[in-house]
């Protein structure tokens, strides 16, 4: 399974939206390439918006960790602001820890 990192947080709720569905689309491109994906922006968004749950990686730490842990490969969407992004250069470093691979993915 493929982790799909992206940026997400930002001030503007219109940004947020925007890249969620960047990577809902990244995503079911790969599903529809055989490919079995866990975006935790794409599987959570719409949990965290229900249940009023906090945006910032400061909550999602430990889950995206276990994540991270579970898949074997880290894919990177690069939208714009992902290399300023904490939660995903997080992401990033804890691949890196457990010895994943980690891949960008560039945006169209």
């Amino acid at each position: 399974m493929k982790y799909l990192a992206s940026p997400y947080s930002d001030p503007d709720p219109a940004v947020r939206l925007q890249r969620f569905e960047a990577v809902c689309k990244a995503a079911a491109t790969l599903m529809r390439h055989g490919v079995y994906v866990f975006s935790p922006i794409a599987h959570t968004h719409s949990i965290a918006m229900a249940g009023e749950l906090p945006l910032g990686w400061d909550f999602w730490e430990r889950y995206d960790r276990e994540m991270i842990a579970a898949c074997d490969e880290v894919l990177v969407l690069c939208l714009e602001g992902y290399n300023k992004s904490r939660g995903v250069q997080a992401e990033i470093a804890i691949a890196e820890e457990l010895d994943i691979p980690v891949r960008f993915l560039r945006s169209s």
